[in-house]
């Protein structure tokens, strides 16, 4: 076992027997911390490196265990007037003392850390599926460049084993990460969200100039890309917005091939789940009234 093995990193997810980030059977390595701030974000727990907790409360029986166990009293069984458990985040100590009590799984982390050697040997239990199908491993998110050393690790160690290996990823990120993971990087899948730089800026709290750089970069190496646009209604679907994109792919490196990805509309129940204001539905609202 050699030092990297023990690199530590932070993960909301692994998800095996995937078919839609990548060739083939996939395990899905879904990674925490994003520098974006999307307001349709389908993964508002991968936004956040930080750990905390998310309450399901459709899963919820009000048994009250979890209230009972809490070391800190952070947690509330109240009335609205059905039964909800309120957590004050302020006074939780992360123990997990409530997530291990409760008979229902409604309390969860948003993510948990490990290391390179834990991952791979979750990542190596598919291998036969990997070699039938085709597939391999794809990083996610969050945004996997925002930890780039546990993400170029776990793509290292991929490569040693000869499991194909693809990174979902904005390219918001210092150019020399993508020199750094470069050579362990089968496919890159890129999410291209918006061209026009103020309204990028407006709906992902980030400019893309960065971003356009990093493609321009990437398409000049040869390695094998793919571009999505996620269609969110009047943001990016806009005819306007699928044209610029596309434009400057093609204009970029017209082998690199452009498609949809169509918005998941249960999305908001994930932000209900972590007590955070789902701002798409502001942003549609506003739309409406125009």
């Amino acid at each position: 076992m050699g030092k990297h093995d023990q690199t530590e990193g932070w993960i909301f997810k692994i998800k095996r027997f995937s078919i839609h980030d990548g060739p083939g059977i996939r395990t899905s390595v879904f990674m925490k911390g994003c520098p974006l701030k999307c307001v349709w974000c389908h993964n508002p727990e991968g936004i956040n490196p930080d750990i905390s907790i998310w309450y399901n409360r459709k899963l919820c029986i009000a048994c009250g265990q979890c209230v009972e166990v809490c070391p800190t009293k952070a947690l509330k069984l109240t009335y609205d007037p059905a039964p909800v458990i309120k957590i004050d985040k302020r006074s939780c100590h992360l123990t997990g003392e409530c997530i291990n009590t409760c008979p229902t799984n409604a309390l969860q982390f948003t993510g948990y850390k490990t290391t390179i050697d834990e991952s791979i040997r979750e990542i190596e239990k598919d291998l036969a599926y990997y070699q039938i199908s085709g597939g391999g491993v794809t990083l996610t998110g969050g945004e996997p460049l925002y930890q780039a050393e546990f993400s170029s690790e776990i793509l290292k160690a991929c490569k040693q084993r000869n499991i194909n290996t693809a990174i979902e990823t904005s390219l918001y990120c210092e150019k020399d990460i993508i020199d750094r993971i470069l050579p362990y990087v089968d496919l890159f899948i890129v999410d291209l969200k918006i061209f026009d730089p103020s309204q990028h800026t407006l709906f992902t709290g980030r400019s893309n100039e960065n971003i356009i750089e990093n493609f321009r970069h990437l398409a000049a190496s040869e390695k094998t890309v793919l571009v999505r646009i996620p269609l969110i209604v009047n943001i990016t679907d806009t005819n306007e917005n699928k044209a610029a994109i596309t434009n400057f792919v093609f204009e970029t490196n017209e082998k690199i091939q452009v498609e949809y990805i169509n918005f998941n509309p249960l999305t908001e129940n994930k932000y209900i789940q972590l007590e955070l204001p789902y701002l798409l539905k502001k942003e549609e609202n506003s739309n409406n009234m125009l």
